[in-house]
């Protein structure tokens, strides 16, 4: 439009005009504001990844020694002085004996038969019993799958449909949940496993396949969990 037909326009016409000309600015801005943060969010998660490739060698993951080539990772030393005494536990310490457990799950064994005349016995025939106890732990349990269904209902006064909240960290069609990444987390950062003897122990444990990257991700998202609920007391000291 020229300055000819600006002029021609009347007051409530041009602030008509102008008041377009602004909300179309606007959602011109919000559109590539928001191209700009899905770009920023793909370069991030890219970078995050070639970061985590250049950070493996045979230390951390299943490369062979070879692969490190001049960048070998020091070996850390033990920083103890020596105390002259002989490796193993010393004379005069305290033993860690294990006790038997005044509850334990009871399994009763039977001879059969009489050892001397082959006899038939019976439990009714016990005369005494000798106890030993084995200290184990149950199998894995098996995986547990929650579905989590967000269901909508129709308001019968005016007709408006409304669905439910999926609950907190329900983010995507499937996903694992908050135990399988604390113990990622704890066998990956704490216990130092590399990424496939990890993904590996717990195929074999839970039956859970993962990848090197899921096992990156869920690193990844505890550890922006856990800056952003320690930045509050940060800021509030």
């Amino acid at each position: 439009m020229d300055l000819i037909a600006l002029d021609a326009l009347s007051t409530d016409a041009l602030t008509a005009l102008l008041r377009t000309l602004a909300a179309k600015h606007k959602a011109d801005l919000a559109k590539q504001q928001a191209e700009h943060a899905a770009e920023v969010a793909v370069l991030r998660a890219r970078i995050d990844e070639l970061e985590r490739r250049l950070g493996l060698n045979s230390a951390n993951s299943g490369k062979p020694p070879s692969s490190d080539g001049l960048a070998k990772p020091r070996r850390v030393r033990s920083l103890r002085e020596r105390s002259g005494r002989k490796s193993g536990g010393q004379t005069g310490h305290p033993g860690a004996t294990l006790r038997p457990s005044p509850t334990p799950d009871v399994v009763d064994h039977y001879p059969p038969a009489c050892s001397a005349c082959g006899e038939a016995l019976s439990p009714a025939l016990a005369a005494g019993h000798a106890a030993r106890q084995v200290i184990d732990v149950p199998p894995p349990p098996p995986v547990v799958v929650t579905e989590h269904r967000a269901h909508a209902c129709q308001c019968p006064a005016c007709g408006h449909t409304t669905r439910a909240a999926f609950p907190g960290g329900v983010n995507a069609p499937v996903q694992y949940g908050p135990r399988i990444a604390a113990i990622v987390v704890y066998l990956r950062n704490l216990q130092l496993l590399p990424e496939k003897r990890l993904a590996a122990l717990m195929a074999l444990l839970f039956g859970v396949r993962l990848s090197g990257a899921t096992v990156a991700r869920l690193s990844h998202t505890c550890a922006q969990r856990s800056a952003s609920a320690a930045s509050p007391r940060r800021c509030a000291r």
